[in-house]
C-alpha cells in the first residue's frame, strides 16, 4: 500500500495542473521552503534538487522563510514566484538605517530579479510574538517596511509589494463569531492599523500564519471533524450577526482576519496566508491528533475547496494565496510538518 502522502502529492499535482473555470477566481496555492542547512541538518539538499521538486509538483509560489541566494537562483526562468520573507533580527536595523535597507535590497534582491519572478517581501515574520507583552511595542515594523518599499521604488522594482506576516494567535484573541473579531489591543491601534493604511496606499496584502491545528488544539469545544473539513451536518457553527453558517474552522478564522481589517477601515485589502497545514506528527503522546492521515485529510480538502472556490464567507473571492506549510519534512517545536521526506522521497 502506497504512504498516504504519496496521494496527497497526486492531488497537489492534479489540482495545479488542472484549468479552473473562469467565472471562479481561483487561490494561488504555493508551498513554504525552510533554507536547506534548517531543513536537513547537517546533510544539506541542494537548491537544484528543490527546486527540480517544486517544478514538478506544478507549483507556481514558493515562500522562502528566508532569502537564500543559492536557491534563488535555481528558481531562475522557472516561473515560480517567490515570496520572501526578513529574518526578524534585521526589522529594526532596516528601520533605523534608510542606507541599510537600500544595501540590503541591492544585494538581496536586485541581482536575481526579473529573471527570478519575486512578487512580495515580508519584513519579519510574527514579529509582534517575539516581544514580551512587558516589553515595548514594536512600533519599528512599519518604518522598516516603508524603507524597503522606498528602496525597492529607488531601483525601480516597485512592482513588489512589501508587508510584514502576523500570526492569527498573537493577534486576534477571539475567532468566534468572526463578525465580532478584532485585532489585540493596544498591538491593534498602535502598530497594525498604521500597516493597513501603508498596505492600502501601496497596494499590498495583509498576511497572516493561520494554523487551524493550534486553535483546535487550544479549545475542547471545537469537534476534530470542523476543524479538518468534516462532511457532517453536527459540524457547523452559525454567525449570527452575518448569517453565515461555517462548516469548518479555517474559513471561520480567514473570516475573523477580514472583519479585524473591516473594524479599522480596510475590509477590502487582499488577503494572504503565508502559512497553513496540518502536523503529521508529533514527538510526544499529548499530539495524538498529528497523523499523517489527518495532515492528508486536512489539505486535500483545503485545496479542494481553494481551487474551486467551494465553501461559504463573508468574502466571496476568499483569500488571493496560500502557503502550505511546509514542503520538505520540518520539525518546529513539538510537531513535524511536510510533504516530503528530507531525501526527497515521497
Amino acid at each position: 500500500m502506497k504512504p498516504v502522502s504519496y496521494h496527497l502529492l497526486l492531488l497537489l499535482l492534479s489540482l495545479t495542473a488542472i484549468a479552473v473555470p473562469t467565472s471562479i477566481s481561483a487561490t494561488k496555492i504555493g508551498i513554504t521552503i525552510s533554507s536547506p542547512a534548517s531543513i536537513s541538518g547537517s546533510v544539506p539538499i541542494s537548491p537544484e534538487r528543490i527546486v527540480a521538486k517544486v517544478v514538478s509538483m506544478k507549483i507556481k509560489a514558493v515562500r522562502l522563510l528566508e532569502p537564500n541566494p543559492a536557491m534563488m537562483r535555481a528558481f531562475a526562468n522557472t516561473n515560480v514566484s517567490l515570496f520572501l520573507s526578513i529574518p526578524n533580527p534585521l526589522v529594526p536595523l532596516l528601520a533605523s538605517d534608510r542606507s541599510f535597507a537600500l544595501r540590503w535590497v541591492y544585494r538581496e534582491v536586485l541581482p536575481f530579479h526579473p529573471r527570478t519572478k519575486i512578487s512580495v517581501i515580508s519584513v519579519g515574520n510574527d514579529v509582534i510574538s517575539s516581544y514580551s507583552p512587558d516589553a515595548r511595542p514594536p512600533l519599528f515594523l512599519l518604518p522598516a517596511m516603508q524603507n524597503v518599499q522606498r528602496s525597492l521604488a529607488h531601483l525601480r522594482m516597485d512592482k513588489i509589494s512589501v508587508s510584514t506576516t502576523f500570526s492569527f494567535t498573537n493577534t486576534i484573541p477571539m475567532a468566534f463569531p468572526p463578525s465580532s473579531a478584532r485585532f489585540q489591543q493596544p498591538n491593534g491601534e498602535l502598530i497594525i492599523k498604521p500597516i493597513l493604511k501603508f498596505l492600502e496606499r501601496t497596494n499590498s496584502s495583509f498576511i497572516i500564519n493561520l494554523h487551524p491545528y493550534q486553535i483546535y488544539r487550544s479549545s475542547f469545544l471545537i469537534p476534530l471533524g470542523f476543524a479538518l473539513f468534516g462532511n457532517s451536518p453536527l459540524y457547523f457553527r452559525d454567525d449570527l450577526k452575518s448569517g453565515v453558517r461555517y462548516d469548518n474552522l479555517f474559513d471561520m478564522m480567514v473570516d475573523a482576519v477580514i472583519s479585524s481589517m473591516a473594524a479599522m477601515g480596510h475590509k477590502n485589502l487582499p488577503l494572504i496566508v503565508a502559512a497553513t497545514g496540518w502536523p503529521s506528527s508529533g514527538i510526544n503522546a499529548s499530539e495524538v491528533d498529528a497523523t499523517l492521515l489527518y495532515s492528508e485529510m486536512f489539505l486535500e480538502a483545503l485545496i479542494t475547496r481553494l481551487r474551486y472556490g467551494r465553501g461559504r464567507r463573508l468574502r466571496k473571492e476568499g483569500v488571493s494565496e496560500v502557503y502550505i506549510f511546509e514542503l520538505v519534512d520540518t520539525k518546529q517545536g513539538v510537531l513535524n510538518w511536510g510533504l516530503v521526506n528530507d531525501d526527497m522521497t515521497n
